[in-house]
């Protein structure tokens, strides 16, 4: 994904099957994995809960030779990764 020409933004859809719009922010990569963060999109026909509005964490994997994101498997999976994250974006800020 490149940030060259501005924001990038993709649908996923939620085991509801609801379509979400998110916003990439950064990759980073934890234990030989890579890990994508995206913010959720408000939209017209979506408004979102405070609940709703926190950095999203997806692991990318790859099937049949296509990349996929997914979930973390585990709560400290996903607490560490977002630590890194939290790191990554601070330093940018700095920059």
């Amino acid at each position: 994904m490149s940030e060259d020409f501005g924001a990038t933004f993709l649908t996923i859809t939620d085991e509801e099957g609801t379509e979400h719009i998110i916003e990439y922010i950064a990759s980073v990569e934890y234990n030989g994995q890579e890990y994508r963060a995206f913010f959720p999109v408000e939209t017209e026909d979506e408004e979102l809960e405070e609940d709703d509005a926190g950095l999203i964490i997806l692991k990318v994997i790859e099937e049949n030779g296509e990349e996929l994101l997914s979930t973390c498997d585990s709560e400290e999976e996903a607490e560490a990764v977002f630590e890194l994250f939290l790191e990554v974006l601070e330093e940018d800020e700095e920059d």
